[in-house]
């Protein structure tokens, strides 16, 4: 459901909201601090840390999550949940894990969202003739088969839309909201077509949530309202948003024809992808490492989510290689089908949910992997303390930071049960001009940085993994 997939727009809502936080805390003291016990025990860890990130930066792990992203990505190229190409990569990631020498690899059984895009295009024919560059947003319907021809309106904002619902019965309307933020945009294409169908829309055209374009649509999930009728719906490029708008602000009267073939299937099987390093004393007890497998059907789905992915992989590979042995077991999951909201993560919670006191922290990549600075991280005062800590391993890469607001969409199940969560914190600034558009591939992924990542996810899971205790609840 779109609720849960809008978790991960809450959390980016929750991690400026808490840099405004400690922007404003004054002094070491503001802040939850470690007993002497426990910071001891954790900078007796400086020297692993060390080569942990040596290993990543200069050693035999240089570029190697990288690497094996490119190798898979062009491989593979999108995966889109439902998809025999998904299913491919997830054989394809078994058997590599497998050959790295990783424990206990095996799938989990996950039934999964599919939906088909199919062809689709939009073309204005009045006042001229122009073709609409749209991507079809995941869950919408098709269009009858000779398409839908029909008058324009543009709205900037859902306001607007309710001041002017008189005039929508018949018509395409199209959003032109301004981009304020993911959190805050994103309600537009996950809702935008409902609101306006309540009021007599044909369909719905939804300018990109991106804060930036070189006339690229970007896709994403959308979920219709119980009780009003179904409408087709697309993105299209800020450019042409803008575009109409001013048209329309002129005067002048826009025509579009619409034809969609996009299709909603019965759910499938897929499977989440599992690997450990079992734990030497309490294997019972987990520090999970997380990223997602599937992507939308555009692009290549390096950045979202390839890049959290391979790191989580390679955080794993990086602790076997230097024959580091954890107390505590280090589970990689690979997530299926968290681009309709979580779903394959949310059967890997139903299952594994009585376990919840034994997972120490569940950790998700899903938010870019470039530079990394930190992490973000959801628990108790306790608990941040001992991330404070353990952030002060990672001086040498620039990454002591842990902001509040930790987690995602698919570690947000976890945090309902007390369990801890984090993310990376990164220099993403850019991830949105990317995000679920034809532009997510292998040529926004820089190795340097995503050897950075690797390093600082590296060495939390394995501090994490091997202290004395779990994170305090």
């Amino acid at each position: 459901k779109l609720a849960n997939k809008m978790v991960a727009a809450a959390y980016a809502l929750a991690f400026l909201a808490g840099f405004i936080i400690l922007c404003c805390c004054s002094g070491e003291g503001s802040l939850p601090r470690a007993s002497d016990a426990v910071r001891k025990e954790i900078s007796s860890y400086q020297q692993v840390a060390d080569k942990i990130i040596d290993y990543s930066l200069n050693g035999p792990g240089q570029n190697q999550s990288y690497d094996r992203l490119a190798v898979f990505t062009d491989a593979f190229g999108s995966r889109i949940s439902g998809s025999q190409n998904l299913e491919n990569a997830i054989d394809y990631m078994l058997g590599e894990l497998d050959r790295d020498g990783l424990d206990n690899v095996h799938p989990e059984a996950a039934n999964v969202t599919r939906w088909l895009r199919n062809k689709e295009f939009a073309k204005l024919v009045e006042p001229r003739d122009y073709d609409v560059a749209i991507l079809g947003l995941g869950t919408s319907v098709g269009t009858p088969e000779s398409g839908i021809l029909a008058y324009v309106m543009v709205v900037r904002s859902f306001d607007e839309l309710e001041n002017r619902s008189a005039e929508v019965p018949g018509k395409i309307v199209i959003y032109n909201q301004g981009y304020v933020s993911y959190g805050v945009s994103v309600a537009y294409r996950g809702l935008g077509a409902s609101r306006a169908a309540k009021h007599g829309a044909v369909a719905t055209l939804i300018r990109s949530v991106a804060p930036f374009s070189i006339h690229s649509p970007h896709t994403g999930v959308q979920e219709y309202q119980d009780g009003v009728p179904k409408i087709p719906t697309a993105c299209i490029s800020i450019e042409d948003a803008e575009m109409f708008d001013r048209m329309e602000a002129r005067g002048t009267r826009l025509r579009i024809h619409l034809k969609m073939g996009a299709e909603n299937l019965n759910d499938t099987a897929s499977r989440n992808t599992i690997a450990e390093i079992k734990g030497s004393e309490f294997p019972e007890q987990v520090v999970l490492v997380s990223g997602h497998l599937d992507s939308w059907d555009v692009g290549q789905g390096a950045m979202d989510d390839g890049g959290g992915a391979f790191i989580s992989w390679q955080a794993l590979t990086i602790v076997r290689r230097l024959g580091l042995v954890p107390r505590r077991t280090i589970r990689l999951v690979l997530w299926t089908d968290e681009e309709a909201g979580g779903v394959g993560s949310y059967a890997y919670y139903l299952a594994h949910r009585s376990q919840a006191k034994n997972i120490s922290i569940a950790f998700e990549s899903d938010e870019g992997v470039f530079t990394p600075y930190g992490i973000q991280f959801t628990g108790s005062e306790n608990a941040t303390a001992v991330m404070r800590e353990i952030g002060q391993l990672l001086k040498s890469v620039n990454s002591t930071a842990v902001y509040p607001g930790g987690g995602g969409t698919d570690v947000g199940w976890w945090a309902k049960e007390g369990v801890p969560t984090g993310s990376l914190a990164n220099h993403n600034e850019r991830y949105f001009w990317f995000h679920h558009s034809d532009g997510d591939t292998m040529s926004v992924m820089d190795p340097i940085a995503m050897n950075q990542c690797s390093a600082v996810w590296a060495v939390y899971a394995y501090v994490l993994a091997d202290m004395e205790g779990l994170l305090p609840r």
